[in-house]
């Protein structure tokens, strides 16, 4: 029985989590019917047909961005088979973004998000709203030919809309697909918060892309009143993650981004201790959650040849069950699982290589037995 949510969409993400954490068989009920219970909480009724039509441009004929639509770049970005990303926000006038829990921003009755896919061309741009009735609707637009404008994606989206790479198809999901990534955690805003906007960036973050003129960074954003609220300390001092290393830092960065989504104690898979979020309200003397839930802690996912599988191996890296569900693309085993056909190389050395060099081999009292699930915050790290 899972707990902790009567969300539909969010039940859903949460079985099909569990099931491909676990390796339970049921993996034929994760992928049911459920998703059209949580459409009904994601009415998408007059969304307009035409991307020319959601206020995104002025003149896209020219891509001209409105006035008003305001640029943005997150430092961890999420990992879609390479495609480029861009990506705009727009408040209604008057409003503001309350940022008083600067891990979850709480965003006005209007707000719309965009985000542009390309590979050489545009293939998708993605648009979220939030309605009059407080709910989070999802639309996504297709490119056509000619670049010349895009049309509302169907219900089920495209399969093999482009290719990422050689013989590697690049889909545009099903709308049940945004609504279970969007709702399987707390935040159905994903990218917009104080860490990845903080101008204190991560040199080392995998696939992270400099700046565009006039995007939108922390500061400014308080500056003009965009985001009010903000604790005081972070609008003196630039948040990012308290790591042991640089290497650590943009290791602790991607896992966030890339699989805190649904592996965060904000909102647990029941039964599986496991962390893989960063909040700002830690301290550099915690050990981070995505560390103390990970080194040495068996995993419930394993394959047929494995003995005891650990999360992390400290003795043995390369038999980590994270690194090497990261490397794998068969559905039943791949991490994300949703989303990508192609693995994420660059990420995969990264977490590698500090598991390899950097991994404190005295983290975490250095015992299995030192990392207990209720005390998995409470270790101290060595200076």
């Amino acid at each position: 029985m899972l707990h902790g949510s009567n969300h539909p969409a969010r039940l859903r993400a949460a079985v099909t989590a569990w099931v491909l954490c676990t390796g339970a068989l049921v993996v034929i009920l994760a992928c049911g019917r459920a998703p059209r219970a949580a459409e009904a909480s994601f009415v998408i009724d007059e969304t307009p047909l035409q991307l020319a039509d959601t206020g995104l441009y002025a003149d896209i004929a020219t891509q001209t961005i409105a006035s008003g639509v305001l640029a943005f770049e997150p430092q961890y970005p999420l990992w879609s088979d390479g495609s480029s990303k861009r990506r705009w926000m727009r408040l209604p006038a008057g409003t503001a973004i309350d940022a008083t829990n600067p891990d979850r921003f709480v965003f006005p009755i209007g707000t719309r998000l965009w985000k542009e896919f390309a590979f050489e061309r545009r293939v998708e741009t993605r648009m979220l709203t939030r309605a009059t009735d407080g709910q989070w609707r999802f639309a996504t637009y297709v490119w056509n030919a000619d670049q010349s404008g895009a049309t509302l994606a169907p219900e089920k989206g495209v399969r093999g809309a482009c290719e990422s790479a050689p013989g590697v198809p690049f889909d545009i999901p099903a709308r049940a697909d945004c609504v279970a990534c969007h709702t399987a955690g707390p935040d159905v805003v994903l990218g917009f918060n104080a860490l990845q906007l903080s101008e204190d960036r991560d040199p080392l973050a995998p696939h992270a892309r400099p700046l565009p003129d006039g995007a939108l960074t922390l500061s400014e954003l308080v500056r003009r009143g965009i985001v009010v609220h903000l604790p005081e300390a972070l609008v003196e001092t630039p948040p990012r993650i308290a790591a042991a290393s640089e290497r650590e830092r943009a290791v602790l960065g991607y896992l966030n981004t890339n699989c805190g989504i649904c592996h965060s104690i904000r909102n647990p898979i029941p039964g599986l201790d496991l962390d893989l979020s960063y909040s700002l309200a830690a301290t550099e003397a915690e050990t981070p959650a995505a560390i103390s839930t990970t080194v040495d802690r068996p995993s419930r996912f394993r394959w047929p040849t494995d003995t005891t599988p650990l999360r992390i191996a400290r003795a043995e890296p390369d038999l980590s069950v994270l690194t090497r569900r990261m490397a794998s693309r068969q559905p039943l085993s791949q991490m994300p699982p949703l989303g990508t056909h192609l693995r994420d190389d660059v990420a995969l050395e990264l977490v590698t290589a500090w598991m390899h060099s950097d991994l404190d081999p005295e983290c975490c009292g250095g015992t299995l037995t030192s990392i207990l699930p209720s005390t998995h915050n409470q270790k101290t790290r060595k200076p």
